[in-house]
């Protein structure tokens, strides 16, 4: 049979409040598989000491028994649809997502939202997850290495995102079930809830959910600590031979300033990065900067690799790099050297174009994935309120000059640095050295 004939227009977003503020939106993108999901405000910013740790736990127990299903109930009931159920937590959005055919669209959203607002959360259950959450963290901590981004937010920020995010085993061994659904209780109320689908009829998304989701309690829920962006340094031994750096400053405005973060996300491609040993070819990203100035110039980076960790509000940019240990304190200069080049306007147009090509290149091919766009709708909605077309963000980054590109950089520059180094520290700098460079 012939393939069936492209769409006229490309797929607009429908959105709908409900009475109590969630919101369901959608995007009908043709084919025969859907992917829907419920995002919410929820994360580690706002756990008080008291239930550190609590988003991470959520993440193990979703999908376990809920008030209407036990847990195994729950899982043969995907099963029959053939649904994947995921479940993620963040800093500042909780995720809970199924991808199914089309016309299980009915039973998908009912499991999902079940299992999101009435979470049953026995101690048991808790108490299993904890266990086996406790013995990874076990693990992951005898190489701190594997940590080293959870500590550069910690470092940087103060209050609600220097909260850590991994549950600790001391966190693990205090929460129980009735400290969860406290938090559950305090932060998916209905105004930060979305539903977002991609690949269904909005109508019919609305007539299954709305039911459901106008059980939510109204109201703007808990609030978080105030987050003050601080900086500082962090460092722990271990006898690897290679040493792990971050070096990161502040992004003022995060995801909310869009023309700073259009100008940020294609500073990150431009310069790029990666590991050492990689398999070539085009599209891998070997002619960004940190390939061409520095994994190419110098044996002893094993990797450099630009990074950008971004908020509703502020955020952290910067390098992460893994270097031989005597050659720490070379690989730090180098990092500076790369972020001051850039701030102090030395980008090529050729360059530019190849970053801004690549950028909008990754946005399409992502949005290719029915996960992705649905992902997308929740999360963009949650941040500005709606959602922004890809033809928007691609107009502006085609916008953007080489002076807009170092600004964003030179802005960063002026922030206290966050610095963490994890591994052999013999040549390791002073904190007050890096500050020196910049």
């Amino acid at each position: 049979p012939d393939p069936p004939a492209a769409p006229a227009a490309a797929p607009v977003t429908n959105i709908t409040t409900l009475s109590n503020g969630a919101k369901i939106a959608s995007e009908d993108t043709p084919g025969a598989s859907i992917a829907v999901g419920v995002y919410v405000s929820s994360g580690s910013k706002w756990e008080t000491p008291r239930v550190s740790g609590a988003s991470h736990l959520l993440e193990r127990v979703a999908w376990r028994a809920t008030a209407n299903r036990t847990a195994f109930r729950v899982t043969r009931e995907a099963e029959v649809i053939g649904a994947n159920l995921l479940a993620s937590a963040s800093r500042e959005q909780m995720a809970y997502t199924v991808d199914c055919l089309r016309t299980n669209l009915p039973e998908a959203v009912e499991l999902l939202t079940d299992a999101v607002m009435n979470q049953k959360l026995t101690d048991r259950e808790v108490a299993d997850a904890a266990a086996a959450l406790k013995k990874e963290m076990t693990e992951l901590a005898e190489n701190p290495a594997h940590l080293i981004m959870e500590a550069a937010h910690s470092v940087a920020f103060t209050g609600g995102l220097g909260a850590p995010l991994v549950a600790t085993p001391a966190s693990l061994s205090r929460l129980d079930g009735d400290h969860l659904a406290h938090f559950v209780q305090a932060t998916y109320t209905a105004p930060r809830v979305v539903l977002a689908a991609a690949g269904v009829d909005h109508a019919e998304l609305v007539s299954v959910a709305e039911p459901l989701l106008s059980t939510l309690a109204p109201g703007p829920g808990v609030g978080a600590a105030p987050t003050t962006y601080v900086g500082g340094d962090y460092r722990v031994s271990t006898d690897s031979p290679l040493t792990n750096i971050i070096l990161a400053f502040e992004f003022k405005g995060g995801w909310r300033d869009q023309k700073a973060s259009t100008a940020m996300t294609v500073l990150n491609t431009l310069m790029g990065g990666g590991g050492s040993f990689s398999a070539g070819g085009p599209g891998k990203g070997m002619y960004s900067r940190l390939y061409n100035r520095v994994l190419n110039r110098h044996a002893w980076a094993q990797n450099c690799t630009s990074f950008h960790s971004v908020f509703d509000d502020t955020g952290v940019i910067g390098i992460s790099g893994v270097a031989d240990g005597p050659h720490a304190g070379d690989m730090v200069a180098v990092m500076a050297r790369e972020l001051a080049a850039v701030a102090n306007g030395k980008i090529e147009a050729k360059e530019l174009d190849r970053a801004k090509a690549a950028t909008v290149s990754s946005i399409l091919m992502n949005l290719e994935s029915r996960a992705v766009v649905a992902e997308d709708i929740g999360r963009q909605i949650l941040t500005y309120g709606e959602r922004k077309s890809p033809a928007e963000f691609i107009a502006a980054i085609n916008a953007l000059t080489p002076a807009e590109i170092s600004a964003v950089a030179a802005e960063a520059l002026k922030s206290n640095p966050t610095l963490c180094m994890v591994g052999d520290l013999t040549a390791a700098p002073r904190f007050e050295q890096v500050k020196a460079l910049f």
